[in-house]
């Protein structure tokens, strides 16, 4: 039986592999941070972190991994 795998996952997963700079979904980056996906996209927004835009999508895009481990360790 296949396992299921959020499309944001998978996108991420392929976005990973091809390149050399570390990505998270707003999910994620959201739960790393203690904030709920809403609340994530209210803060990217807000601090103006780079969005990695997703190809045909204009709503969807993936976070640095970096800037949010510079976030949770200015927070520590």
């Amino acid at each position: 039986m296949n396992e299921f795998k959020d499309w944001n996952l998978k996108l991420k997963e392929t976005f990973n592999a091809t390149s050399r700079v570390v990505v998270l979904t707003v999910t994620e980056a959201g739960s790393l941070l203690g904030l709920t996906k809403d609340q994530m996209k209210v803060f990217v927004d807000k601090y103006k972190l780079t969005k990695v835009p997703i190809m045909r999508s204009t709503h969807r895009y993936l976070l640095l991994k970096s800037e949010i481990d510079e976030l949770i360790a200015k927070n520590k």
